[in-house]
C-alpha cells in the first residue's frame, strides 16, 4: 500500500510530453532532485524527504538558429561511473550540464540538413551506458557521446542506425560481463525496438518488430525488455532473442511512462487513463521466463499523467507529474 505524501509545488504545469519527469537521489545529502519540462524551459527542484522544496532552478533551451525559442523535449540525469550530468534535449540541440544545472559543459546543435520544412527536428530519448551518453533523434539515429571523467571535452563518437522513424525512448542497464550481453534498448514511433550491446563500438543484437503502435517508453531489467505502447499494453521481451514472454493489458489509454526499481524488479507504468500501476517482475526458476504480479494501483483523477518515476532504487516511493498540474505528486509505501 502507498499513501499520498506532501506534494512539491511547480512554478508552472508539466508539458504534455511522455517521460516528463526525471529523478536523481543524492543519499549523501539526503536530497532528491526532480526535473520537469515546460515549453522552452526545464524546472529543477531539490527536496528533503518530507517534501519541503529547498531550491529551484530554471534552465532554458539554447537558442541556436531560428526566430522562436526552441521547445525542450526531455530532461534527464545521466549517472556515469565517475560523474553525473544533466541532459536537455530540444528542437535545436542537446545540452549537457553539471548535475545541479549550474554550468553547461557541452552543446550539440542538430543538423537539419535536407529535412523538409514540414518535418519536425528534435532530439528525444536519453540514457547513459558506461562512459557513454546516448540520445535519440527525429531521424531515427541514436547519437553516442563519449564522456570524459571531467571537463567539457565531450566527443560525438558514433551514430547508431536501426530505426526508420523518430526515437521515443532509450533504456540501459549495467552489463553483466558476458560477451553477448544486451544492455541497451531503443524504441521508436512505429513500436520497433532495437536491442544493443554497448562498448567502444555499439553492436545491434536484435530487432523486435513493432505493430503500428508507438512505444513511448521502455525499460531494461536483468535481460528483460519492458515496453509500454500507445494501445495501453505492456509487453515483456527477452532482450537477447526478442521472444515475447508476457503481454499485459495494463491501461485503457496510451502509456506515457515506465520506470523500474532495479533492486527489487518493480515496474511502474502510467498512462492517459489517469492510472499508475506497480508490477513485480521475477524470473521463473523452472522455465527462466519473466513472470508478473500486480502490486498496486493509484488514480490521479482528472489529470493527463505525463511522467512517473521511482524516487529510490528499492521502489518504496514514487512521484507523478501531469499536464495542467502545477505540482509533483509523491507517494510512499505504508
Amino acid at each position: 500500500m502507498f499513501r499520498r505524501e506532501r506534494s512539491i509545488p511547480l512554478r508552472c504545469s508539466a508539458a504534455a510530453l511522455c517521460n516528463n519527469l526525471s529523478v536523481l537521489q543524492v543519499p549523501s545529502r539526503n536530497l532528491t532532485h526532480f526535473g520537469v519540462v515546460h515549453g522552452p524551459s526545464a524546472q529543477l527542484l531539490s527536496a528533503a524527504p518530507e517534501g519541503v522544496p529547498l531550491a529551484q532552478r530554471q534552465l532554458h533551451a539554447k537558442e541556436g538558429a531560428g526566430v522562436s525559442p526552441p521547445l525542450i523535449t526531455q530532461v534527464h540525469w545521466c549517472v556515469l561511473p565517475f560523474r553525473v550530468l544533466l541532459v536537455l534535449t530540444s528542437h535545436r540541440g542537446i545540452q549537457m550540464y553539471e548535475s545541479d544545472g549550474s554550468v553547461m559543459v557541452y552543446w550539440h546543435a542538430l543538423d537539419s540538413g535536407d529535412v523538409s520544412p514540414v518535418q519536425a527536428v528534435f532530439a528525444r530519448g536519453i540514457a547513459s551506458s558506461g562512459h557513454f551518453i546516448c540520445v535519440g533523434t527525429w531521424s531515427g539515429r541514436v547519437l553516442v557521446f563519449d564522456i570524459p571523467a571531467k571537463g567539457p571535452n565531450i566527443v560525438l563518437s558514433e551514430e547508431l542506425a536501426g530505426h526508420q522513424t523518430s526515437v521515443t525512448d532509450i533504456a540501459t542497464e549495467p552489463a553483466q560481463g558476458q560477451d553477448c550481453m544486451a544492455d541497451m534498448v531503443t524504441a521508436d514511433d512505429s513500436g520497433l525496438l532495437c536491442v544493443w550491446r554497448s562498448g567502444p563500438e555499439f553492436k545491434l543484437m536484435t530487432q523486435i518488430p513493432g505493430f503500428g503502435v508507438p512505444c513511448p517508453s521502455v525499460q531494461l531489467w536483468h535481460g528483460t525488455v519492458a515496453a509500454g505502447y500507445g494501445d495501453g499494453q505492456v509487453r515483456l521481451y527477452e532482450a537477447s532473442t526478442g521472444t515475447l514472454h508476457v503481454q499485459i493489458s495494463a491501461h485503457a489509454r496510451a502509456i506515457c511512462a515506465l520506470d523500474l526499481a532495479p533492486e527489487v524488479g518493480k515496474l511502474l507504468s502510467a498512462a492517459e487513463d489517469t492510472f499508475v500501476h506497480i508490477w513485480k517482475l521475477s524470473r521463473s526458476p523452472k522455465s527462466g521466463h519473466t513472470e508478473v504480479e500486480h502490486c498496486h494501483a493509484e488514480c490521479v483523477p482528472d489529470t493527463q499523467v505525463c511522467g512517473v518515476r521511482f524516487c529510490d532504487p528499492s521502489g518504496s516511493s514514487f512521484a507523478v507529474t501531469g499536464y495542467d498540474l502545477a505540482e509533483i505528486l509523491r507517494f510512499s509505501s505504508v
